[in-house]
C-alpha cells in the first residue's frame, strides 16, 4: 500500500480524504490545511491525522494528493516533487502554463508520476463509448452548473470547460489549428458563461458551452463521425449510440432504411453500450496507484492536463479579440 496524504480539506478534499481512507490501494497518513480551524474540525469529526506542518506531512509519504485552490497547486507540487513524491493534482493543472511546464520538467529531474484529476474520464458514461468514439469530426458540448460561489475564483473556462476540453483532446488525434471564443461576465469578476469554438487541423471541429448561472444542471457531450452519432449524459450517466451501415438487399418489416439522393440506402441501428458503475474518483486516485506500481504511464498524465490548460488558457486568451 502506498502511503499518501491530502494537501487541503475543503469539500473536495474531504473527499478524496474519505475515499483514499477506504481504499485497498493506499495508506491515509494524513492531511494539511493552512486553515487550522477547519483542519481541527475535519480531523475531530473524521478521525483523519491533521498535520501542522506540511513538510512533515509530505517527508512522511509517497504519494500526495494536492486538493488545494488552483493558485497553490504548483507551489504545493513543486515542494512534494523535490521531495521525490508522487503528485495527484486536481485540475486545472497549474495557474499558468509555465507552472505546468516546470512540473513537467521537475517530475522529469526527479523520476516522480504525477496525474491530474480530469475526473470526467473515469465517467462510467464516457467509459462506456470511449472505444466506439474513432475519429470525431464534429463535436458539442453542454456543460451547465448552477450558480455556486466556490468555483468563481477562476473564469468558467478552468472551473467547467476544462473538463470537456480534456475528454475532447483524448479522442481526437489532431492538434488544434484555430481557436474562436466568447465570455460574458455576469455576477463575476470573470466570465460566468463561454463558447468556444475549436477547429483542429484534421477537420473535425468542436463548438463547447459552459455556463455556471444556469437554472439547472446539464453535462452532455455528443460526437459525430462517419456512420455514426455518439452522445454521452455525464451527469445522468447515460449514453446513446446511433450507427449506420449498407442496407440489406431485403430489408425487414421494423428495419430503419435511410436513402440519400444518390440513392444510397444506410440501415440505422441502435447499440446500447453496458455502464458499470463506479465511482469515478476513486477510480482515478486507484489508477493512479497502478501506474506508480507498475510504472506505466497515469490515464491522465500532467503532459495531457497541460495540454488541456493550455486550450483552455487560449480560450481565455481569444475572449479579448
Amino acid at each position: 500500500m502506498l502511503k499518501v496524504g491530502v494537501l487541503g480539506a475543503g469539500h473536495l478534499g474531504k473527499i478524496h480524504l474519505r475515499l483514499l481512507n477506504q481504499s485497498d490501494k493506499y495508506e491515509l497518513v494524513g492531511f494539511y490545511d493552512p486553515d487550522e480551524i477547519n483542519a481541527k474540525k475535519v480531523a475531530a469529526e473524521f478521525g483523519y491525522n491533521y498535520f501542522e506542518n506540511i513538510n512533515k506531512l509530505i517527508d512522511a509519504i509517497d504519494v500526495v494528493d494536492i486538493v488545494t485552490p488552483t493558485l497553490s497547486h504548483f507551489d504545493c507540487a513543486k515542494k512534494a516533487i523535490e521531495k521525490g513524491k508522487h503528485i495527484f493534482i486536481e485540475k486545472p493543472i497549474t495557474n499558468t502554463l509555465e507552472e505546468a511546464e516546470e512540473l513537467l520538467e521537475l517530475t522529469k529531474q526527479h523520476d516522480v508520476k504525477g496525474q491530474v484529476g480530469h475526473v470526467e474520464r473515469f465517467n462510467p458514461a464516457f467509459l462506456a463509448v470511449k472505444d466506439k468514439i474513432d475519429n470525431p469530426m464534429f463535436i458539442e458540448t453542454h456543460r451547465l452548473a448552477e450558480f455556486n460561489p466556490r468555483g468563481t475564483d477562476v473564469p468558467v473556462v478552468l472551473d467547467l470547460m476544462i473538463h470537456d476540453i480534456d475528454a475532447i483532446l483524448s479522442v481526437v488525434p489532431s492538434e488544434v489549428e484555430k481557436i474562436n471564443a466568447s465570455g460574458v461576465s455576469v455576477i463575476s469578476q470573470s466570465p460566468d458563461i463561454a463558447n468556444a469554438r475549436i477547429q483542429f487541423k484534421n477537420g473535425c471541429v468542436a463548438n463547447l458551452t459552459s455556463s455556471r448561472i444556469s437554472l439547472k444542471n446539464m453535462r452532455k457531450s455528443r460526437f459525430f463521425q462517419r456512420d455514426a452519432y455518439i452522445s454521452v449524459d455525464f451527469l445522468e450517466k447515460k449514453v446513446e449510440v446511433v450507427k449506420m451501415k449498407d442496407a440489406p438487399e431485403n430489408p425487414g418489416d421494423f428495419d430503419m432504411i435511410l436513402q440519400n439522393a444518390e440513392g444510397d440506402k444506410k440501415q440505422i441501428y441502435f447499440e446500447n453500450p453496458e455502464i458499470d458503475a463506479n465511482n469515478a474518483i476513486l477510480d482515478e486516485l486507484e489508477t493512479f496507484a497502478n501506474a506508480i506500481n507498475n510504472d506505466t504511464t497515469p490515464i491522465v498524465s500532467l503532459e495531457q492536463g497541460a495540454n488541456a490548460l493550455r486550450v483552455a488558457l487560449q480560450i481565455i486568451e481569444s475572449f479579448k479579440n
